[in-house]
């Protein structure tokens, strides 16, 4: 339902931008959120956005550095990442729920399978 992609290998200070696609139903309406995971810890939120863009939330540590973005003409929801560093590294999932906005995991009920972003010189 949910389809992440744009993961990558990249040095510290780079970019990269992860997309989700919404398939078989529409999450136009659903608040959406980025959430990761890195080896041995606890799967954590990232960002979120309303389902009109116009709220949006982010843990301190990507503050100023990423940036959420969505199309509801296309039903996606995109993560732009720049000034990238080691600790960023991690499984990256999209998901989708119908708070308004939230950070709790509970809170998104579709979850896309999770794409990898590795910072590493």
């Amino acid at each position: 339902q949910l389809q992440a992609s744009g993961g990558g290998l990249v040095q510290p200070g780079g970019s990269l931008r992860l997309s989700c696609a919404a398939s078989g139903r529409t999450f136009v309406m659903y608040t959406k959120g980025w959430f990761r995971q890195a080896p041995g810890k606890e799967r954590e939120f990232v960002a979120a956005i309303n389902w009109n863009g116009r709220s949006t939330d982010y843990i301190n540590s990507v503050e100023g550095r990423f940036t959420i973005s969505r199309d509801n003409a296309k039903d996606t929801v995109s993560l732009q990442m720049n000034m990238l560093k080691p600790e960023d590294t991690a499984v990256y999932y999209c998901a989708a729920g119908r708070a308004y906005t939230s950070r709790d995991q509970a809170d998104f009920g579709s979850w896309g399978q999770g794409t990898q972003v590795t910072v590493s010189s």
